[in-house]
């Protein structure tokens, strides 16, 4: 029982990024969107759409990134250095 709720928060732990990233472009879509009615772009949205987008993307990239990087699933370039003594 308790692997399984190990497994919901693991799993809320990457939706909720998802889930802002998704908001960040909904934003810059808006506000791109916007700037078609009135001559003056909504700046401060868009920038908050790019912030938003960019926070999200870059945990859920990074928490595959470790994981296939514990797993050595990835190039040799991106595993990690060995001290030799």
């Amino acid at each position: 029982m308790l692997q399984i709720l190990y497994r919901f928060i693991a799993v809320v732990l990457l939706v909720v990024p998802g889930i802002v990233a998704a908001y960040g472009f909904i934003l810059m879509k808006d506000a791109v969107f916007e700037s078609f009615g009135p001559p003056v772009m909504p700046w401060g949205k868009f920038l908050l759409g790019i912030l938003f987008f960019l926070i999200g993307v870059f945990f859920v990239g990074g928490w595959i990134f470790y994981r296939d990087r514990k797993r050595n699933y990835v190039a040799p370039r991106f595993k990690e250095k060995r001290n030799k003594k």
